[in-house]
């Protein structure tokens, strides 16, 4: 088993101002916590730091004139009516060297599907991937360039049949909307249910049009899921149809805003029941091309993520951070010294709401989806 981590010091460069939640520091605060637990230098796995992609490459799925108007606007050029490109003050901010970001955002997640496609690792990690939002001609969500489809698109240069794996608390919309109409590539979103969080789309009854039909699949979550209740939703539904569908590579988005103090949403996942999530997709994928995502409190970013990694290698790590990390963990305030997070209780009638809605979703994907690919 050979994997790869690909991770670039220059995305410390990149700044999406001092009050937007997507801060790039995380980058390398999961890299340093990587490093102290030595999964940094594992035998098996390869180091790699990308290049940027080229236009070339970006302008499979993005059209021209949107990516013209990233670079213009990426060295302070004015653009009149950029906000119809989804640019400006809000969720996808403009700022020094935006084109260089996402040049890099979605070079990184192609190096990584390279790796796999040609064969030279079986698991490849890139944790600063995964901007799932963006569509064709406009921003969304914090994302500009969306590198999980420029990812998928590069499998399927092989021919392959690529299944994408979502587990963000946002619905992968972006990566919906590329594949909505094509069977050669099956999508999967678990998420924060669309009429609770942004985007606002989903919904079990979102499932693909024309020859798609069936292929894109949306399981949503009521607010305070669990570890227990998000468990048997995923089991229910993902494992058959991965099996059904007999993907030859799959593609994850890890978004790790689904655990339960993330400041932008409402899920209930520990650091271990993702981490538990993440070993399941690995081992249901033949080939796993593996990319980052959401995430708004630093230190679930970086224990979720190392975690994910150690995961993808076959390592288990011990529950105490390490020594070497003690500034890393004062400076970024760490609510322990551990990885795991402690047992929590939620109130039962919550917990209760969020098992019967999610059954009910699950029974929807079972009656309507799993027939398609003949699953059970």
């Amino acid at each position: 088993m050979r994997t790869a981590l690909v991770h670039s010091d220059r995305y410390a460069r990149f700044d999406y101002g001092p009050e937007h939640p997507l801060r790039m520091e995380r980058l390398g605060l999961t890299w340093r916590l990587m490093e102290a637990y030595g999964l940094t230098g594992l035998p098996q796995a390869k180091v790699l730091a990308p290049e940027p992609a080229d236009e070339v490459a970006i302008g499979r799925f993005h059209a021209r004139h949107y990516l013209d108007v990233l670079k213009a606007v990426s060295v302070g050029m004015s653009v009149p009516g950029a906000a119809r490109y989804g640019l400006g003050p809000g969720d996808n901010p403009i700022f020094p060297g935006l084109w260089e970001a996402s040049c890099l955002a979605a070079g990184g997640s192609l190096l990584a599907a390279k790796l796999v496609a040609d064969g030279d690792v079986d698991r490849a990690f890139h944790f600063a991937g995964g901007l799932h939002h963006a569509m064709p001609d406009r921003a969304s969500g914090f994302c500009y360039v969306n590198d999980p489809v420029l990812a998928i698109l590069h499998l399927r240069e092989r021919g392959w049949r690529v299944c994408y794996v979502d587990i963000d608390a946002h619905h992968g919309d972006g990566v919906q909307f590329a594949f909505y109409r094509d069977p050669s590539v099956l999508t999967i979103s678990t998420h924060e249910r669309g009429d609770r969080l942004f985007p606002g789309t989903g919904f079990v009854e979102e499932h693909g049009e024309g020859a798609g039909q069936g292929y894109s699949v949306n399981l949503p979550l009521e607010p305070y899921t669990d570890d227990d209740v998000y468990a048997e939703a995923f089991e229910a539904v993902i494992p058959p149809l991965i099996e059904a569908f007999k993907p030859e590579a799959v593609v994850a988005q890890l978004g790790i805003d689904s655990h339960r103090t993330d400041p932008l949403t409402h899920l209930a996942l520990s650091v271990q029941g993702f981490t538990r999530t993440v070993a399941r997709i690995v081992e249901l994928s033949p080939r796993l091309v593996a990319l980052g995502g959401g995430g708004y409190e630093l230190p679930n970013v970086a224990r979720a993520w190392t975690a994910a990694w150690a995961a993808m290698n076959g390592v288990e790590v011990r529950p105490e951070l390490p020594a070497s990390f003690e500034e890393d963990m004062r400076r970024f305030n760490f609510p322990s010294r551990v990885l795991w997070d402690p047992p929590m209780e939620l109130p039962a009638e919550a917990r209760r709401r969020a098992q019967e809605f999610s059954r009910r979703q699950v029974a929807v994907i079972r009656r309507i989806i799993f027939p398609i690919h003949g699953a059970s």
